[in-house]
């Protein structure tokens, strides 16, 4: 287990899915966490509390909505006057809505880039300073295979999502002087809620039990025809959040049963 003791981490959607996963690995490293995601304090407070119970050496909630650059960049300002310099970023919170581009409605495609490409970009500006006078940091986008490749009717989150990847490169090349590193994570299918109302949704249509549904979903997507679980993939996030991953930066790492082969 990696030690993340006298780490600051601060997750986005740190309260659900892939992100409650990647905070659970942390503060079993007995990291100090952020976590941040929609929801009530006192819901908020209790997934906090939660944390603490499973090794974190503190963790607090942070409801800010993403939406918003000033709500984004005051989320960092406050983790930043409980625990200093922020040691780890985490870029996971993302929404998502599917239809075709035709008939996309626009506040969905603006509030899907605001929240998954501009709230990074956001987030990574208010903490590099900090970052910069500590002489270290990892940044880490949650960016999925659809930061690679792209599926129909998925137009606004195919687009953050590109634009996530290329934004980790160049805050990469822009930080490589220290010891701050910025890469992706590159997902396939993960059991998270999102995916779950998805795999919901085809299972009406295909009239499938869950699982089969889930399976008929991906079949045409990943080579080994199954989906990933969270807390396989979080173990991949410790690894970049890793002092010893100094020299990983710029890339975007692929933990997709295939997908990207294809």
């Amino acid at each position: 287990m990696t030690d993340f003791s006298n780490q600051t981490i601060v997750i986005t959607g740190g309260i659900s899915g892939l992100g409650l996963a990647m905070a659970t690995a942390f503060a079993a490293g007995g990291g100090h966490l952020v976590v941040g995601g929609m929801l009530g304090d006192d819901e908020g407070a209790g997934i906090a509390a939660s944390l603490i119970e499973k090794g974190a050496a503190s963790c607090v909630f942070d409801g800010a909505d993403l939406r918003n650059g000033q709500a984004a960049r005051d989320l960092i300002r406050r983790a930043e006057q409980r625990e200093g310099a922020i040691d780890v970023l985490i870029n996971n919170a993302g929404i998502q809505h599917v239809a075709p581009i035709d008939e996309f409605p626009p506040e969905a495609w603006q509030a899907i880039l605001d929240v998954n490409l501009t709230a990074p970009f956001h987030l990574i500006a208010a903490c590099l300073p900090a970052m910069r006078a500590a002489g270290y940091g990892r940044i880490i986008n949650i960016a999925s295979a659809h930061g690679l490749v792209a599926s129909v009717h998925k137009s606004a989150y195919v687009a953050a999502k590109h634009g996530l990847v290329g934004l980790t490169k160049t805050v990469a090349l822009e930080a490589a002087d220290q010891d701050i590193t910025c890469n992706a994570f590159a997902q396939g299918f993960v059991l998270t809620p999102l995916v779950a109302e998805q795999v919901a949704a085809h299972q009406q249509v295909a009239g499938l039990d869950f699982e089969a549904a889930g399976l008929d979903l991906i079949k045409e997507k990943t080579s080994l025809w199954q989906i990933c679980y969270r807390t396989t993939d979080s173990r991949y996030g410790a690894f970049l959040a890793d002092k010893k991953a100094g020299a990983i930066t710029g890339t975007t790492m692929s933990v997709d049963g295939g997908w990207t082969a294809r």
